[in-house]
């Protein structure tokens, strides 16, 4: 069977599309941004790459930074129309299914195409893809035009899929599964409760992300509140950076900070919450977000923004975890990191129960053969 795949270069479309590796399947990626060198760790997957200039012209990358207007002037001749190169990778590959990640940028991008055929075509919707959809520029009409042709649908939480309901999708939905597939958790770096100092935040302050919040937080705590503690911030925009600067407070406190323009291993990350007593992160939109899973699966007491009403799908408050109410309330979410960080017996209990949580119902060895039954199961059906 061929399987095209439609996506940006993710590292969670990454570990999505490695599911598939030993099944036998014939796997190809349209990359939908064209950005980058082919991708070593899905050697495996034929990629589709080097389509959207019609030639790479000396000094394009000067001109890209020195003279942005100038560049995009140049683009608009140089670039090769999406909807005609798709519609050519198509003709050529002649796939079975077409599974497109993300709807506003490998989605629509493509949905005229698939509109003039009848592949069949699933969806999966990632992060705010659904929740935040007309903040984030897509209409409604699109939603509804786009979910007249879709499928079969994939999403990382319940509330999306009720969203997608509520927006005209009336197919087969495939059920609630994580953006990543599923988790692979090395238990040896899951450090016990007494042995945990570190906070962990991640960082993204973008305008839906909210660290700076978070920030904002941790300077109403009391100085003996945070003694002895690292904080660690990962994938921080460069408001981040520049609010610790800024800060009298946060200048003298034990801080390490991962630039979000810089790559930090995964693994890293994951050795992080291992040893991390709690993990906050803050937004006023996201999906089922997989660095809480993580998280979870590492031990670290969550503290989470829900937005939507997705992260409760997972945390029940002052059991496994506390959810954000306002994300942007700092005073709320001081308390809240007051109240974690005091409260040992809370994090013992939470460590316990989410680490054997995740390891049941996200556990990607569990979750593999479910995935790739989804594409064979959609193939015997066109077949019948």
């Amino acid at each position: 069977m061929k399987i095209l795949m439609v996506a940006i270069p993710n590292h969670h479309f990454f570990q999505w599309v490695n599911q598939l590796k030993e099944s036998g399947h014939d796997v190809y990626w349209f990359d939908i941004t064209d950005g980058g060198p082919e991708v070593e760790r899905i050697n495996w997957v034929t990629q589709i790459k080097g389509w959207k200039l019609k030639q790479d012209y000396i000094f394009r990358s000067s001109i890209k930074k020195h003279a942005p207007k100038l560049y995009a002037f140049f683009q608009k001749i140089n670039e090769r129309d999406t909807s005609q190169v798709f519609e050519k990778t198509v003709g050529d590959i002649k796939p079975d299914i077409v599974h497109c990640f993300e709807m506003k940028l490998s989605g629509l991008p493509i949905l005229d195409v698939m509109e003039r055929n009848t592949i069949p075509l699933i969806y999966s919707s990632w992060g705010s893809d659904m929740f935040y959809f007309e903040e984030m520029g897509v209409i409604k009409k699109q939603v509804q035009q786009f979910f007249k042709r879709t499928n079969y649908l994939i999403t990382d939480c319940k509330r999306d899929y009720n969203i997608s309901k509520n927006n005209g999708f009336n197919s087969t939905f495939l059920g609630v599964y994580p953006g990543n597939g599923g988790l692979k958790i090395n238990d040896s770096k899951i450090k016990d409760i007494n042995k945990r100092n570190c906070i962990l935040i991640k960082g993204y302050d973008d305008g839906v992300g909210q660290a700076v919040k978070v920030l904002q937080a941790i300077e109403l705590l009391q100085d003996t509140i945070l003694n002895n503690k690292q904080i660690v911030i990962y994938s921080a925009d460069e408001s981040v950076l520049n609010f610790i600067n800024n800060s009298t407070k946060l200048k003298v406190l034990n801080i390490t900070v991962h630039e979000r323009s810089q790559f930090i291993d995964n693994q890293l990350i994951l050795e992080y919450m291992g040893k991390s007593c709690i993990h906050i992160a803050n937004s006023i939109s996201d999906g089922m977000p997989n660095a809480l899973l993580e998280a979870m699966a590492m031990g670290s007491f969550p503290i989470q923004s829900n937005p939507g009403g997705v992260s409760e799908e997972i945390i029940t408050h002052h059991q496994n975890g506390l959810l954000i109410n306002d994300p942007l309330d700092i005073n709320e979410i001081s308390r809240l990191i007051k109240l974690a960080l005091n409260d040992l017996e809370l994090r013992k209990k939470a460590q316990d129960f989410n680490v054997k949580f995740i390891n049941k119902h996200y556990n990607r060895g569990i979750l593999q053969p479910q995935i790739v039954n989804i594409y064979e199961n959609i193939a015997k059906t066109k077949i019948n």
